[in-house]
């Protein structure tokens, strides 16, 4: 008798210690170049790289063998594992200068439109 009641005791301590490990908290881990559509608006054909940069900063991966292409990653995974969030931005260039972006944003209504130089 005493065997069975140190057996179920065991077993309710477990249970309720594994529904203890809910309760830990878990960091949110953000990777990558996090960029808000404002940044992309402010993006116009024709841009050097040196003005790309200034806007939205160094991109996370670049091509060794394409030096025209790059891109630009975020992803956050959220501690409880329930709220992913990935974003990509793809930014090419000819000779140079920016001539066009692919990806999860939306080309501003301007974007076709040069700088003033």
């Amino acid at each position: 008798m005493k065997a069975v009641l140190t057996t179920a005791l065991l077993i309710i301590g477990l249970s309720s210690l594994s529904a203890c490990s809910s309760w830990v908290y878990r960091i949110d881990i953000p990777q990558g170049n996090f960029l808000e559509q404002k940044d992309i608006n402010k993006l116009r054909v024709e841009m050097t790289k040196e003005q790309v940069l200034y806007v939205l900063g160094s991109p996370v991966a670049s091509n060794a063998f394409d030096n025209d292409t790059w891109h630009y990653f975020y992803s956050l995974k959220s501690g409880m594992g329930n709220n992913d969030f990935k974003k990509q931005l793809i930014i090419t260039f000819n000779q140079n200068r920016l001539q066009d972006i692919s990806g999860d944003y939306e080309k501003s209504e301007n974007f076709n439109q040069p700088l003033d130089i």
